[in-house]
């Protein structure tokens, strides 16, 4: 077994966070998960809300953080045990990419609450 530096397992797992993501959440891989998924209507409090469901198991892991979490690191650190210097690039992209995301995060939340505590502020000295 290959050994692992702390930075590449960082890398690893900012690479693994940023694929599962893009698996589950964005947009783009939209058309991978729509096959596996349909659209129901739910009734609650607040009106009428769709909601996209599994079909299957593998729709299931499509839509579940937790599961096609571990199939990225299983792909990610597979991959990289078995060709790390072709690997790498991929990694390195996908672990810039992750990074830039927890961070794009952190200050789209803490701008929001900015412009939160403003408005109050507002409102207060009316």
């Amino acid at each position: 077994m290959s050994d692992i530096s702390w930075i590449t397992y960082i890398m690893l797992i900012l690479a693994s966070y940023r694929l599962t993501h893009l698996i589950v959440f964005d947009k783009i891989t939209e058309f991978i998960r729509k096959p596996f998924v349909r659209i129901v209507k739910v009734e609650t409090d607040a009106g009428t809300v769709t909601k996209e469901v599994p079909k299957s198991m593998f729709g299931y892991l499509l839509k579940c953080y937790w599961c096609a979490g571990i199939w990225s690191s299983v792909l990610l650190g597979g991959a990289y045990l078995l060709f790390p210097k072709v690997n790498f690039v991929f990694i390195l992209i996908f672990s810039i990419a992750g990074g830039q995301s927890i961070i794009e995060t952190f200050v789209g939340v803490n701008i929001k609450k900015v412009d939160y505590y403003a408005e109050l502020k507002k409102k207060d000295s009316k």
